[in-house]
């Protein structure tokens, strides 16, 4: 807000910049195309992540079991839409998995053929007090306790499910955009794929392919955080009604191989965040083992921080300055690094998870254990729900997949989420204040202090240009690196002529281009060497570094479809 001046009157939010998109208008079509230019298939997945893959996988069990269902699917019965390149090049987690919903997804799968690094059979949490002191809490927080859970890389996961699905049947279009959702009649009947071929103003290179209508009978977004065509779907159909706007935390991982191999996992708190309430910084580390003497390491901020210089990649490296790290990665060497956004709203931002010939499974729908930071276990749980109820109704030709959600609501993932409803709000309050109540929350499985606690809008931070930065370490290229030459390790291969995917107003107060800069992870967004100190700035952005994490949407701008095939490539995250 401006005074008679000229100034503003005090920090300014990013929520009050808008990025200029409209969901409804530019990513749902209302109109189908003809019928012999359309693809038609029988269940339409937009995400080749494991929700989505354990929705084709449990599907096609099904349908093997029917084949006079399956026959009346057509030709392809399943079909996955993922934007990589492969399935799994866009996914990124810790990742520490419970075993439970993938026994049940491959119950005749032994688990030594599963695709994962580690069996976790020893854990230690440490509150780092500084650089040098690290206190280890005993015994082990509930939250933290993995014991018998496996640590995988999710990006191989993704590639194990997507193999067995195609071989099961399922129809993969990898390197396929998914770029508005058909709706016709008040009923989604599929999804309308990208253009590919096209120049940065737009037009048509000679290389053009236009998208086409993949017309289905039931639709599964599974696009993980922020998907575009979920959130046009939620404001669609009014999926939020009465729920708390979803909040997002930032996650940016790195895999070393080291000398020795790590024998625990471990999780930190504190430094190098701040305590005080006025920050509003909340997270933490992982460090996990992983096969062939490999450590998968990462941090995770909150994105409701108030401080514009708060950035989740220069956070890793300086938490790696720390003794407790060194201790285990010197001597080694980086070999991919990663970042994702992670939604943090818990069971009161849910939406509601279905609508006329849709459901939401996984990230999409908000499937995570906020104090526990997990979520592949729910996603292959309402992967598979999902299939069951749509199988369902396949049968009787109803496009109603409501009993999808009294499933999940009644299982575990709604017991888990709502016994957690109120355990990120607190630290609103600041770490100390917050812990206590967080505290008081786990012992009493969510019932004191009870109630409902508000979320409040990532975007609506009041940003100012603080400090924080100077406490980063300037990169060596060997054990704390920057952020382009970690874009560089990501495979990201986006085509410099690509058409632009991000939307932010280019124009903003100086706290709000400081605010994106230091965000992103990737560098994509820049202040030019002459802008003014202070007031409106014009912001550059290197949208061919993005790396799809999706934490600008949670902070004023907006992440829409990039093409098909565009962004990371991701191996071991």
């Amino acid at each position: 807000m401006a005074s008679a001046n000229g100034h503003r009157a005090g920090p300014i939010a990013p929520s009050a910049f808008p990025p200029p998109v409209d969901s409804r208008a530019d990513f749902i079509k209302r109109e189908l195309d003809p019928e012999d230019e359309r693809i038609e298939v029988g269940v339409a997945i937009v995400g080749g992540g494991p929700g989505g893959l354990a929705c084709a996988n449990r599907l096609l069990q099904l349908l093997a079991d029917e084949p006079a269902v399956a026959e009346r699917l057509g030709e392809v019965p399943v079909a996955v839409i993922e934007k990589g390149k492969v399935c799994g090049a866009h996914n990124l987690s810790g990742a520490v998995m419970v075993p439970g919903p993938l026994r049940e997804l491959f119950p005749d799968v032994d688990e030594s053929d599963w695709p994962t690094q580690a069996k976790v059979s020893k854990e230690t949490v440490y509150w780092m007090l500084s650089s040098r002191r690290a206190l280890p809490l005993k015994p082990t927080p509930p939250p933290f306790r993995n014991h018998g859970s496996y640590v995988v890389s999710v990006a191989e996961l993704s590639r194990w499910l997507a193999e067995r699905a195609e071989e099961a049947g399922a129809y993969l279009l990898t390197e396929t955009a998914a770029a508005q959702l058909l709706v016709k009649d008040g009923v989604v009947r599929g999804v309308r794929s990208g253009d590919k071929g096209r120049g940065k103003d737009g037009q048509e290179l000679p290389n053009f392919e236009p998208g086409s209508d993949v017309v289905a009978r039931a639709t599964v977004l599974g696009e993980g955080v922020w998907g575009h065509l979920t959130g046009a779907a939620i404001r669609e159909f009014d999926l939020a009604e009465g729920r708390e706007p979803q909040v997002w935390s930032l996650g940016v991982k790195e895999v070393w191989e080291v000398p020795e191999p790590l024998e625990r996992v471990i999780h930190t708190l504190g430094w190098p965040l701040r305590y005080g309430a006025k920050w509003h910084e909340f997270g933490g580390s992982w460090i996990y083992p992983m096969a062939d003497n490999r450590v998968s390491i990462g941090f995770v901020v909150g994105l409701d921080y108030t401080d514009a210089t708060v950035s989740a990649h220069d956070l890793l490296q300086e938490f790696k300055t720390s003794k407790l790290v060194r201790g285990i990665l010197e001597g080694g060497k980086r070999v991919a690094w990663g970042a994702k956004a992670i939604p943090e709203g818990g069971w009161w931002a849910v939406p509601k998870l279905s609508a006329p010939g849709m459901v939401l499974v996984g990230d999409s729908a908000g499937f995570v254990n906020v104090p526990r930071l997990k979520g592949i276990h729910y996603a292959i749980q309402s992967g598979i729900y999902a299939a069951e109820a749509i199988f369902e109704k396949l049968k009787s030709g109803s496009t109603d997949f409501s009993a999808y959600e009294q499933r999940v609501e009644k299982s575990f993932i709604g017991k888990d989420l709502y016994e957690t409803r109120n355990m990120k709000q607190p630290f609103g309050r600041g770490f100390f204040v917050g812990g206590a109540i967080t505290n008081a929350m786990v012992i009493s499985k969510g019932r004191f202090p009870g109630g409902r606690w508000e979320n409040h809008r990532d975007a609506d931070a009041p940003m100012t240009i603080g400090d924080k930065r100077e406490g980063y370490p300037k990169p060596d290229g060997k054990y704390t690196f920057d952020k382009l030459s970690s874009v560089f390790i990501s495979g990201n291969a986006t085509r410099d002529d690509a058409p632009n995917h991000i939307r932010v107003q280019r124009r903003v107060p100086r706290e709000i281009a400081e605010t994106w800069a230091w965000m992103c992870p990737a560098g994509v967004y820049e202040i030019p060497e002459d802008a003014p100190e202070e007031g409106e700035v014009d912001v550059i952005v290197n949208y061919t570094n993005c790396v799809q994490c999706g934490a600008i949407t949670a902070k004023g701008g907006r992440l829409t479809v990039p093409e098909g095939g565009d962004g990371p490539l991701y191996q071991l995250t």
